[in-house]
Order: structure tokens, then sequence, then C-alpha cells
């Protein structure tokens, strides 16, 4: 049981709230203005305060600013209109942690109250600009772009739901960091995540890391397994390029998204499994399914509802946000004090079409501050196809200047007959994995291997995608 301010200038609503959390053995004070809220919250010992944005004296986001300024572990949520994202953004941005729409989801209401509560009780610090849920889990930057703000509304709307969602972008614009996020949302936020690359599933072994396999059903099934959607069982799988799943394993996949069953392989016994499905996809699968490449029955069941994920370069109005929240984690990773960019560098990371997206700037920040003597990121820590404007791959720089470094220290230049094979064969995979649009499936066969061998180079050269 917790003491909660709710605060609404309407006495219906207010009440309405009121009653339906008492019934949820909650304490409740009521106030019906910012200033008899304030009261209360000086006078009263309040848990956690739940108000609405239009009040008469004051509005919601001042209220917020005072109390945070107060009291800073105090979890408030803001209650606010579906059009009204821009403040409900804001509100996070000062403190807030979190804001619900109108009309009022009881149950995630409830689920939010209990998030605030059980952060409260684990953390005395004040909530960061970025949203961070849990311990270990991402940090997420809302933006101020009109495409971040549409993109987060609709995360917004579709994540207390139980439809299933396909997410469109292009490879490093953080597809999988928002399928985590719709999980941590919704009703099934505390049961599994559970996330499978099917760019890496041979047609052999799909099924099986799927929808798992008893021992003795193929060579080398020495034990029973689990799949994923076993795994996953009450959570939310993740099912990342989907468009190169195995044509075969589409039929089955699209069976358990009817039936809510799966079946080992090499078993008769099917098993009840309740999961909600994300998928993923940096190309056009329903193009793909006119031409039999991918089945058109199951993109509509995947595709019940679509996110697109913007490219960097389509929402330059977040790029700040993005870099204050990769310096933070580099610095900490590196144990380095780097607090910003100076002038040159910061125009420079201005004018770059970032065509690897959040990845590549990620890697570029931390390479950088890897390399500074100071405070401030200068253009010297930046790689020179930046300044030049040339297309930059999204693989690990950190590796390739360490390597750099060695050299110079062993006086070497290492462009011995193997080092150099192996560099022209790294540049290749790159050049034509952008050509692709970094979709692996494409690249193998442009390169005339296989998909295996493509993913043991890509290990093997410490290429990211």
């Amino acid at each position: 049981m917790a003491k909660i301010l709710v605060v609404d200038d309407d006495p219906s609503f207010n009440e309405m709230l009121s009653s339906y959390l008492r019934r949820q053995d909650h304490e409740i004070e009521q106030a019906f203005s910012s200033q008899s809220a304030l009261a209360a919250f000086k006078t009263k010992s309040i848990d956690l305060i739940l108000t609405d944005f239009k009040l008469p004296d004051m509005d919601g986001l001042e209220l917020i600013r005072i109390i945070k300024d107060e009291k800073p572990d105090m979890p408030v949520i803001l209650i606010t209109n579906y059009s009204d994202v821009r403040t409900a953004v804001t509100s996070i941005q000062l403190g807030a942690f979190e804001f619900i729409t109108k009309p009022v989801n009881p149950d995630e209401m409830l689920l939010t109250i209990g998030q605030a509560l059980q952060e409260k009780t684990t953390s005395t610090a004040a909530k960061p600009k970025t949203i961070k849920k849990a311990s270990g889990s991402p940090e997420y930057v809302i933006g101020t772009s009109p495409q971040s703000l549409d993109l987060w509304q609709h995360l917004q709307l579709v994540s207390p739901t139980k439809m299933t969602v396909l997410i469109l972008g292009e490879s490093g614009t953080g597809k999988e960091y928002a399928a985590k996020m719709i999980h941590e949302k919704s009703k099934r936020a505390k049961a599994p995540f559970v996330a499978l690359d099917c760019g890496v599933l041979s047609k052999e072994l799909a099924a099986s890391e799927l929808f798992g396999h008893i021992k003795g059903a193929f060579t080398g099934a020495v034990q029973d397994k689990k799949g994923a959607f076993e795994n996953a069982n009450g959570g939310t799988i993740f099912l990342d390029e989907i468009g190169n799943l195995p044509y075969e394993v589409q039929v089955q996949l699209l069976r358990v998204i009817q039936e809510r069953k799966v079946r080992r392989v090499g078993s008769e016994k099917e098993v009840d499994v309740d999961v909600r499905i994300i998928a993923a996809t940096n190309e056009n699968i329903a193009v793909s399914g006119s031409q039999s490449e991918f089945r058109t029955d199951l993109f509509h069941r995947l595709n019940e509802f679509e996110l697109k994920i913007p490219a960097l370069r389509e929402r330059k109005e977040d790029l700040n946000e993005y870099i204050g929240l990769f310096l933070r984690q580099a610095c900490n990773e590196l144990e380095r004090e780097v607090t910003g960019l100076d002038a040159e560098a910061q125009s420079i990371v201005q004018h770059y079409s970032w065509p690897g997206n959040l990845r590549e700037l990620k890697n570029v920040i931390k390479r950088a501050v890897l390399l500074s003597t100071g405070e401030l990121i200068t253009p010297a820590q930046l790689p020179h196809e930046l300044a030049n404007g040339e297309v930059l791959s999204t693989t690990d720089t950190i590796a390739d200047n360490a390597a750099s470094i060695q050299n110079a220290i062993n006086g070497t230049t290492g462009t011995d007959l193997k080092a150099l094979q192996e560099k022209n064969e790294k540049q290749l995979i790159l050049e034509t994995l952008e050509k692709t649009k970094y979709n692996k499936s494409k690249t193998a066969k442009l390169l005339n291997i296989d998909r295996k061998t493509l993913y043991n180079k890509l290990t093997k050269y410490q290429i990211e995608i």
C-alpha cells in the first residue's frame, strides 16, 4: 500500500481515479489545484504523485519542476491528452517517471504506478533524462524531432496491447532497443524478453532454435532443448532480420502464431505458448512476399502494427541527445572524463550523413573518447572519413586504432602478405554490405559465399551489424 496524491481540477475525474486506487488498497490524498497539491506534498507523507497537466493555477510541468527541485526522488506520473506528446516528453526530461494518456487505461496506470514505487524503493537518486527502467537495461533517448515524437507516441499506444509488431528500419537504427522498450512498457514487462537473430539461423537448425528439439531428433541432439518460444513463454520474443528466415520455417512460424502451440523437432507433443511477437527487418519483405521469397500470409500476421524507425540523417535534431548518451556510456566504460565536442568537431558530426545510423555514431564517440587527451573531443579524434564526408563503415574502429598504435610502438607497418590479404577481404565485405544496405543474405550471395561463412568473417574482422 502506498500513499498517492491525485491532482486534478475535474472533481468527477479526480474522484473516479481516487476511488479506483483506494480499491487497490492505496491510501489517497486529493488535490484540485497546484497550490493545494504543493501544500499536501509538503505536509503529508506522500509516496507518489499522479497529476493532470492542465490545472487552473499552474500547469503540470511547473508543478513537476517544483516537486523535483525539493525532492528529486519523488515519483511523479503525468496525465495528459493523446495529442500532447511534446508536453509528455518535456515532463520526462524534467524528471517525471512516466506519462499516461487519456482516456486512462486502469491496467496501464497500475503497472506504471507499481514500477515507479518499485524504483523508488531501490534507488534514491533522481531519475535521469534518459529512460532507464531497470538495472542493466538499455537507456533510451526520446528525441525532439517530429519523427521521433511520432515514434514515441506509437510506442506508447502499442506497448500495452497484445498486438504483433513489425519494426522497419535501416541497420543500426535501434530496432532491438525499440522492441525492448515495447516489452518494458507492456503488461509482460516482468516476463522474459528473448531476442533471436534470424539471419544467423541455418535451414537445418532454425526450427530447433525457435521451437526446440528432443533428444535424438537429429545428429548432435544429445538432450532435450527448449526453443526460443518456450523460453519466452509469458513474455515477448523479438525476431530480428525476419526476412532471412528459411521458407520452410516460415510455414512453421505461421502455424505457431495461429495455434499458439509449438512442437519440438522430433516430438509429437504440442506445448501451449503465450508469447507476444515483435519482428524486425531492414528490407521490404512486403515486396518479397509478392515474389514468393517471404510468405504474404505470414507478413500480414506479423504486421498487425507497423513501426518505422527513421534513419539518423532524417532526424538530425536528435543528434546531440544521442551524442550525450553515448558519451556518458563511453566515459563510464573507459573511465574517462570527456564532457563534449569542440565547435569544429560538432560541426563535422552535424554535417555527416551517418549511413550506419546510431551504431556508427556510438562507435565513433567511443573511439573519440578513447583517443581524447582533454575534456573536449576535437577533429583529431574523429575518423578522417567524417571530415571528408565519406561513408564510414560500422566496424569497431577502436580495435583498428589499437592495432595502429601497437604497430607504431613496435615500429612495424603491418603490411605482410597475410595482413594485406585480410585487410582487402575486410574492405570488400564492408563495401558489399554498404551496397546491400547491410542485408547479410544479399551480401553473402554477391560475395559467392554462404551465410555461415559470412558470419564467421564478420566475427573475425569485428564487423558489427
